[in-house]
């Protein structure tokens, strides 16, 4: 491994795939569009702005489009794009991977 370089487009995706938030984010919307209240709820512990800041970033690398539907109240929906549901097959993978070998920590009781 003398020799090893890293690809570039490798080391950027695994640097945007793995910010926090960002692949659960992603995963929470495969199954179709969401509102940003519907992402925040499914992912505890996540501030607004922290998300807020997420979608943009996701919606500059092309990852989600935001859609705004012209309604009254204004309706906004987050969703894949082709280039974010090419990512779907991957992070299942990480689901069944974590499902035979990721153990959780037995919750305590005092």
């Amino acid at each position: 491994m003398k020799n090893f370089e890293m690809c570039p487009r490798f080391e950027k995706a695994v640097d945007l795939l793995s910010k926090r938030w960002v692949a659960l984010i992603v995963f929470v919307l495969i199954p179709g569009p969401c509102r940003f209240g519907e992402i925040e709820s499914c992912l505890s512990n996540l501030s607004g702005k922290v998300l807020s800041d997420r979608l943009k970033e996701l919606e500059n690398e092309g990852i989600i489009q935001r859609t705004v539907y012209p309604e009254i109240p204004v309706r906004i929906e987050y969703s894949l794009t082709p280039k974010g549901t090419a990512l779907a097959p991957i992070l299942k993978e990480i689901g069944n991977w974590s499902s035979d070998w990721v153990e959780l920590e037995a919750k305590r009781t005092s």
